[in-house]
Parts: C-alpha cells; sequence; structure tokens
C-alpha cells in the first residue's frame, strides 16, 4: 500500500519551522536566520521512498500584517490551511503562546491530525519544557505532542514514522526524485537574500527583494545575474556600501553558498536597483510572485 499527503507546517515566527523542514527533507531548502519573517513565500519539500511520499510545506511565520506584502506572506498561512492531510504545530520551549485566536480556532475545530512539536529542548530545562506541555494540552487537547530539536534532529525519525502512519492510501503527487517545487532560480533569489538578512541590519533586509534576470548552466560553470531591489536611494547606498566592499562580501558569501548548493562553480553578478514602495504594490508583488 502507497501512502502519500500534504504536511504543513506552521507556527509563529523564529519557533524553527524551516530548520525543522530542512531536517525532515534532508536538504537546505529553506533560508534560516535569527531574524523574523524569513521565510516569504510557501516552500515544498518532498521526501519520497518506494511505499510513500510526503510533500512538507514550510510557511511564513504567522504574525499580524502590517503592509501588503506581509498580507501576501498570510495568504499562503491561510492555503496551508485548506490541504492539509498533517499539520506540524511548531512552538518551543521559549515561546509564549502568541497563536492568533483566528488561527488557534481553526487548529480546534480541524478534523485534520495535529502533530505539535515543542522544539529547542536542547537548551531547555525538563521543568521548562513540562509547564510548555501542560499549556498547549489546555489550548489543544487532541493534538500529539512531541518534544524535539530540530537543530540537533532529536525525535525527527519519530515525526517522520508518526507522519507516514497518518497519511491517507495514495499515488505520488510528485516524480520519486524531484525534491521541491521551487525553481532553481527560486533557491538563487533565497541565497541571496538569506546573505542579506544576515549582513545588513534594521529594515534594510526587509525591503529587499531578489529578481534573478539570467541562469545560464554550462559544462563547468553556472553563469547567474541578479537585481537586488530596494525601496529608497538611501538604501541602495546602503547595500552597495562604501567603494562597492557591501555588495561585494554579500555576492562573495551568496556564490560561496551557490557553490556548495548546485555542486558547481558560479560566476555572480549583481546590481542594486530602486523599485519605489514595491512591498505595498500589488502589481509589482504579484510580479514578484506573492
Amino acid at each position: 500500500m502507497h501512502k502519500a499527503g500534504f504536511v504543513n507546517i506552521i507556527g509563529c515566527p523564529n519557533v524553527g519551522k524551516s530548520t525543522l523542514l530542512n531536517a525532515l527533507v534532508g536538504e537546505r531548502l529553506s533560508i534560516i536566520t535569527s531574524k523574523a519573517q524569513t521565510t516569504r513565500h510557501r516552500i515544498m519539500g518532498i521526501v519520497s521512498a518506494n511505499n510513500y511520499q510526503v510533500v512538507f510545506s514550510d510557511t511564513p511565520g504567522i504574525i499580524q500584517p502590517q503592509y501588503k506584502l506581509q498580507e501576501k506572506m498570510m495568504e499562503f498561512v491561510i492555503t496551508a490551511f485548506s490541504d492539509a492531510d498533517v499539520f506540524l504545530l511548531i512552538t518551543d520551549v521559549f515561546e509564549d503562546i502568541k497563536l492568533q485566536d483566528s488561527f488557534l480556532t481553526k487548529l480546534q475545530k480541524t478534523k485534520v491530525p495535529i502533530l505539535l512539536l515543542i522544539n529547542k529542548i536542547d537548551i531547555a530545562t525538563q521543568e521548562q519544557l513540562e509547564q510548555k506541555v501542560s499549556e498547549w494540552k489546555l489550548k489543544l487537547p487532541l493534538s500529539e505532542i512531541f518534544a524535539i530539536s530540530a537543530l540537533q534532529k532529536f525525535n525527527i525519525d519519530k515525526i517522520l514514522s508518526r507522519i507516514i502512519e497518518l497519511l491517507p492510501s495514495g499515488a505520488a503527487f510528485f516524480n520519486k526524485d524531484e525534491l521541491t517545487d521551487k525553481s532553481e532560480r527560486f533557491f538563487v533569489s533565497e541565497i541571496i537574500r538569506e546573505k542579506i538578512l544576515l549582513n545588513y541590519k534594521k529594515e534594510i533586509p526587509y525591503s529587499v527583494e531578489v529578481l534573478v534576470n539570467a541562469f545560464k548552466e554550462e559544462d563547468v560553470i553556472i553563469r547567474i545575474q541578479a537585481d537586488i531591489l530596494v525601496e529608497r536611494d538611501s538604501q541602495k547606498g546602503i547595500i552597495i556600501g562604501n567603494k562597492g566592499d557591501a555588495l561585494k562580501k554579500t555576492g562573495t558569501l551568496a556564490r560561496l553558498e551557490m557553490e556548495k548548493f548546485f555542486n558547481k562553480k558560479v560566476f555572480l553578478e549583481l546590481f542594486v536597483k530602486v523599485e519605489k514602495n514595491w512591498r505595498a504594490d500589488d502589481k509589482k508583488l504579484k510580479r514578484f510572485g506573492y
């Protein structure tokens, strides 16, 4: 009997959703930084074997939207509520229960199985863990609770086994050798955006979008040209830095990451352009895939 289904990962920002996806899939598909709102899209990671296929979805952290881009990000979360065969609700030992009432109510009413994963137990005490388990049992009494460390991969195999037990019978949705629904260009833009999140402070990373204009794979090298889009001229100057030093550093770090990701030499050319108020413009957001 073959099993197949969609397993959607939901939760608030910074609880470890992307780290969990990468641990479950065994590939670095989602960018991971300590900044909130790192994940902007719904990213699928596919795990296949002879008798099953699990399609995991990493979604943006649940927030109260402040502008158009965040509204579009929350639409990805809402769609994740509509097509799940299993929910992975991830929280951590240190997080107050901040899940919005509307989402909590949906989870309380759903007939879909919920695996509630309490993350970061590698840096918590037993007492902290027990306290958090008690709190969540009151909120979601029908969920199955697992203590995990996504970073250390503790209990990941146990969760995968339980997911497979819960999946419906059915044929695979994707070819068995596929790892994700996203294109190579998507991962190029995510890698560049990750380096910007890591290397620039304050509002800058949240004002940035990356457009990959050229991706040409040759025998021994991949040639890539991308634009880093910002909202204001002052942000353009900060991204470029003194004598171009900041942009050069970002480009070097991104290129090295891409070479690991694609297992091939990469030539990366970056340009910085101003796209005024793109986060609030429906047409521009649609063009950028939101």
